[in-house]
C-alpha cells in the first residue's frame, strides 16, 4: 500500500521543470499584450465591485496577468535567480501601482454608490482562510506550469486567488480616502501574494527545478529566516481576524436562536433585532407588548444567557402599549361610534338598493302590460267576431 500510495502521489514522470520555467521567465513581463490586458481586467474587477457583480469580478480574475510576477518571484527564490527576482519584483510592482491608480481614477468618476457593496466588503477583513486559499492556490498553480500536460487549472487558481479585486478595493479606499477598506485590501493582496510566492518557492525546490546559480549555506540560511517572518507576520493578523469573525458568526447564530425559540415573553413580543458587530458584540431587541416588570426582565436576561447572551449584550428598546382605563373608555367609546356609523352606512346603503329593486320590478311589470295590451290588439283585429262577443 505505501508503495502503490508512493507511485501514485509521484510528479516526477509527469513534469517538465526546464519547460516550465521557461514559461514563467516569459509570463513575469509587462509590455505589449500584458499591459493592455492590465488595463482591461482593472476596468472589469473595478465596474464589478461597483455594480457588486460576481460574475464580472470572476471574469476580471481569468484576464488578469498578476500571477506572472507572482509565481516567477517563487522561482526565482527556488533556483537562487537575482536577476530574475529583480526583474519580477520591479514587473510586479509596476503592475500594483498602475491598478491602484487606475481603479481610484474609476471610483472617483463613478457616480454608482450601493447602500450594502458586499463585494467591496469582502475583501477588507482577511482571515487565516483566505491564507489557506492563497496557499494551496500556489501550490496548484506552479503544479499545473510544471505539469507536460497543461489543463484548466491555472483559471481555477486565479479565481480562487482574487489578486486583482483586492487591488480594486484598495483604489476605492484611495478614492473615497477609506482607510479602513484600503489597508484591509491591501493586506488580503499581499496574503494572496505572498502566499502563492512561498507555495512556489516550495515546490520549485521539491520539484528539483534547475538552479541558476550554487547558494551558500549562509544565504539559504537567511532565506529560510525571511520567509519564516513573513510567515509568521502574515499569519497572526489573519488568525485573530478569523477568530473575531468566527466569534461574531457565533454570536448571531445565538441571537437568532433565542429571538426564534422565545418571540412570546409572557404578554411581551420581540418583534425585530438588530446586531451591532465589533467590540463587545451587542443586540438591539426591539420589543412591543405590555412593559415588563423587573421581575420580569431579570427573567427575561437570564433565559438569554442560557443561550451564551450576556446581560451587557443586550439593549432593549421597549414599545409599550400599556394603557390607563381612561385610554380603554375613549378607545372603546371611540371604536363603537366607528363601528356605528359603518352599520348606519351599510342600511342606507341597502335602502337605496331596495330602493331601485322596487323601480326596476315597476319597470318590468309595465312592460309586460303593454306586451298584454298589445298582443290583445292583435288578436281583435284577426277575429272581429271575438270583438263583437
Amino acid at each position: 500500500m505505501s508503495r502503490y500510495l508512493r507511485r501514485l502521489a509521484d510528479l516526477r514522470e509527469h513534469v517538465d521543470t526546464e519547460a516550465a520555467a521557461r514559461q514563467i521567465q516569459n509570463g513575469i513581463w509587462f509590455k505589449g499584450p500584458n499591459v493592455w490586458i492590465l488595463a482591461f481586467s482593472i476596468l472589469i474587477a473595478s465596474v464589478g465591485l461597483n455594480v457588486n457583480s460576481t460574475a464580472v469580478i470572476i471574469g476580471a480574475m481569468l484576464v488578469s496577468p498578476l500571477m506572472g510576477p507572482i509565481i516567477g518571484i517563487g522561482l526565482s527564490l527556488g533556483t537562487d535567480d537575482m536577476e530574475l527576482l529583480k526583474n519580477a519584483a520591479k514587473n510586479l510592482l509596476v503592475m500594483v501601482v498602475i491598478s491602484l491608480l487606475v481603479s481610484s481614477l474609476y471610483f472617483l468618476i463613478s457616480p454608482l454608490r450601493q447602500n450594502n457593496p458586499t463585494e467591496l466588503l469582502a475583501r477588507t477583513s482577511p482571515t487565516i482562510y483566505d491564507v489557506l486559499i492563497a496557499f494551496f492556490g500556489g501550490c496548484a498553480g506552479i503544479i499545473e506550469n510544471a505539469r507536460k500536460e497543461k489543463g484548466t487549472v491555472l483559471s481555477g487558481v486565479a479565481i480562487a486567488t482574487a489578486l486583482m479585486p483586492p487591488l480594486c478595493t484598495a483604489g476605492f479606499g484611495l478614492a473615497h480616502l477609506n482607510f479602513h477598506h484600503f489597508f484591509g485590501a491591501m493586506y488580503l493582496f499581499l496574503i494572496n501574494g505572498i502566499f502563492i510566492t512561498i507555495a512556489t518557492y516550495i515546490f520549485v525546490r521539491s520539484l528539483h527545478f534547475k538552479k541558476h546559480s550554487e547558494g551558500d549555506f549562509v544565504e539559504d540560511a537567511r532565506r529560510k529566516n525571511i520567509i519564516s517572518a513573513l510567515l509568521v507576520a502574515f499569519i497572526v493578523p489573519s488568525i485573530i481576524s478569523a477568530a473575531v469573525m468566527i466569534r461574531d458568526n457565533n454570536f448571531e447564530q445565538q441571537v437568532d436562536t433565542f429571538v426564534r425559540e422565545n418571540r412570546f415573553v409572557g404578554k411581551t413580543y420581540i418583534y425585530d433585532y438588530k446586531i451591532e458587530k465589533g467590540r463587545g458584540r451587542k443586540v438591539d431587541l426591539r420589543i412591543a407588548g405590555r412593559p415588563m416588570s423587573p421581575a420580569e426582565t431579570r427573567k427575561f436576561l437570564d433565559l438569554a444567557k442560557s443561550y451564551g447572551i450576556k446581560d451587557t449584550q443586550i439593549k432593549m428598546v421597549e414599545h409599550s402599549i400599556g394603557l390607563t382605563r381612561d385610554d380603554l373608555d375613549a378607545f372603546a367609546s371611540s371604536l363603537y361610534n366607528r363601528l356605528s356609523q359603518m352599520i348606519a352606512n351599510r342600511d342606507t346603503a341597502i335602502a337605496g338598493l331596495h330602493t331601485q329593486l322596487d323601480s326596476l320590478q315597476a319597470l318590468l311589470q309595465a312592460r309586460d302590460s303593454s306586451i298584454n295590451s298589445n298582443d290583445e290588439e292583435k288578436n281583435l283585429l284577426s277575429d272581429p267576431s271575438a270583438a263583437l262577443e
